[in-house]
């Protein structure tokens, strides 16, 4: 059992009157404003809870410039081919020029080009020189034809000679034919003589006419064998003759031969000569007429006039000097983008980039393109290999026409904003990656021209 005293009359009275004020509170109103305000408190903080849960596209933000796809759209330089002094110029900066129109024209610095007649004179020494080589290969074509017909006489002569050789031979066979019959013929009369002259010393059975006979005969044997002797030894040397003709002929037709080959090859010779002066003539003709044709400098294209580099009338200019900055006309826009190196892998070909350019208002919503005002589309067109000197990539973006049109009134060289647009992803997610400084994400590797060449190559 609680025992509990009674309060005191002073702290009664103090219960009593805190009783009263709570009533008292109690009893006045809530305001509408209030009641308002939480209402909206609530429906604020729901709709921010709802959110959490919409689609967010992640995106890579990177600034850069506008400037043309093709190379031979961008601004370039023209420069001098050739030495010289600027003589006239037919443009203003700021001026539209066609292909082929006359920008400036050159006057010649060097005293080798300062003759009007250099090109007749070097077409002179051009026909003289022709004249020469003509002159030249008459000479080695007669020479030709006169080898050939010492060949020729050649063969003949040999030809000859080998059958004065065998007539020669055979002569000397049949004289010593003869030369053996005689001596057997004279030995065959010596002997019979002897005969004779015994018959007729010891028996007188022959007359002396008949002994006479014999002896006159005898002579008459010995006269033909030495006849024939004499005839077969100038037969022999007549082979002999015919043998050193023979032999002699090589080397007489050799010293010819050899004679009229080196004169065609000094002549082939100054032939190759003069074909490499005539040439060198050609070569320079043709110069003289390309440094004749490069005195006045002409648009390589239709573009505007944007800088004169050199100016002035009689001003120098060197081989190779910029003379005037041109901007090709209708160039075909795209835009460069300057990216992180750590959001370069998760860019590939053919992604949609949302475009701001300077001078154009925009208002873009980077996580719901749909609701941006005042940007433009475009799509990666490629990726750098290697990085800038600041270690940033470029990204080259070239218009989407099934949007609208880039704005034709922009400049190469005006700055761009660009967001390259990658996957969905919840609201909170993209609040929790960005707090913690992650990257975004992908829903899959990306694929570039050597991912898929090799997947595939693996295929097959």
């Amino acid at each position: 059992m609680l025992h509990i005293s009674d309060p005191q009359p002073g702290h009664q009275n103090e219960l009593d009157t805190e009783h009263h004020a709570l009533h008292t509170l109690g009893t006045l109103p809530t305001p509408r404003t209030a009641r308002i305000l939480r209402l909206w408190i609530y429906v604020i903080f729901g709709i921010m809870f709802i959110a959490l849960f919409l689609p967010w596209q992640q995106n890579i933000t990177g600034y850069g410039k506008v400037t043309a796809l093709n190379p031979a759209d961008r601004p370039q330089t023209i420069q001098s081919v050739i030495p010289g002094r600027i003589a006239k110029w037919f443009v203003q900066e700021g001026q539209f020029v066609k292909a082929g129109d006359t920008i400036l024209v050159l006057s010649e610095l060097k005293d080798d080009y300062f003759d009007p007649e250099y090109l007749k004179r070097l077409g002179e020494q051009k026909a003289a020189k022709e004249q020469s080589i003509a002159a030249t290969e008459r000479q080695i074509d007669a020479a030709a034809r006169q080898l050939t017909a010492l060949n020729n006489a050649l063969t003949y002569s040999l030809q000859k000679a080998r059958n004065k050789v065998r007539q020669g031979r055979l002569k000397v066979l049949v004289d010593s034919t003869d030369y053996r019959a005689y001596v057997i013929d004279y030995q065959i009369a010596d002997t019979q003589l002897d005969r004779y002259q015994k018959l007729y010393d010891d028996k007188g059975l022959i007359s002396l006419t008949d002994l006479e006979k014999r002896k006159l005969k005898v002579q008459e044997s010995y006269a033909k064998m030495v006849s024939s002797q004499n005839k077969f030894f100038v037969s022999k040397n007549e082979l002999l003759n015919a043998l050193i003709e023979l032999s002699s002929l090589n080397a007489e037709y050799a010293d010819k031969i050899s004679k009229t080959e080196g004169e065609r090859a000094a002549k082939q010779s100054y032939l190759a000569e003069a074909q490499s002066e005539y040439s060198k003539l050609r070569n320079k003709i043709t110069n003289v007429n390309i440094r004749t044709d490069n005195y006045a400098v002409l648009a390589p294209q239709d573009a505007f006039i944007v800088r004169a580099a050199k100016t002035g009338i009689g001003e120098n200019v060197k081989e190779g000097d910029p003379l005037v900055t041109i901007q090709p006309d209708l160039p075909s826009l795209a835009a460069e983008v300057y990216v992180r190196a750590m959001d370069v892998p998760l860019i590939q070909k053919g992604r949609t980039v949302r475009i701001e350019f300077d001078g154009w208002p925009a208002l873009q919503f980077s996580g719901w393109p749909s609701v941006a005002v005042g940007t433009f589309k475009g799509e990666v067109y490629s990726v750098d290999q290697t990085n800038m000197a600041d270690g940033t990539f470029r990204v080259l973006v070239k218009p989407v026409h099934e949007d609208r049109d880039w704005p034709t009134q922009l400049r190469l060289g005006s700055g761009v904003y660009g967001w390259v647009m990658l996957d969905d992803v919840p609201v909170w997610y993209e609040i929790w990656r960005q707090l913690n400084g992650f990257p975004p994400s992908l829903k899959g590797e990306p694929e570039d021209d050597k991912t898929k060449a090799k997947k595939d190559a693996a295929k097959k």
